[in-house]
């Protein structure tokens, strides 16, 4: 059963009757930590334009030297997105 689903079901529970977030999540197998994540969707378009800015100036710079420099502007961006990223600009 999906997490969403799950999630559903407690809420619906603790509409319709007066039970704990606790118990609620109990009764529909889904743990605490789960009901009150809130995914953290990045908004991919920032590292974009300042990747494409710095690549754009510095064609022969590879990523290394472009993730330091974004370092050094003063964004604190993992590698991880930043590099996936530089894979589909190309």
């Amino acid at each position: 059963m999906p997490t969403k689903a799950r999630k559903a079901w407690a809420l619906e529970l603790q509409e319709n009757h007066p039970v704990t977030i606790t118990m609620s999540c109990a009764i529909v197998g889904l743990s605490r930590c789960a009901y009150f994540y809130q995914p953290k969707l990045p908004d991919d378009s920032v590292i974009m334009s300042v990747l494409s800015a710095i690549t754009d100036k510095h064609l022969r710079w590879g990523f290394p030297k472009c993730f330091n420099r974004i370092r050094k502007l003063g964004y604190k961006w993992w590698n991880g997105n930043t590099y996936s990223n530089n894979k589909i600009k190309g």
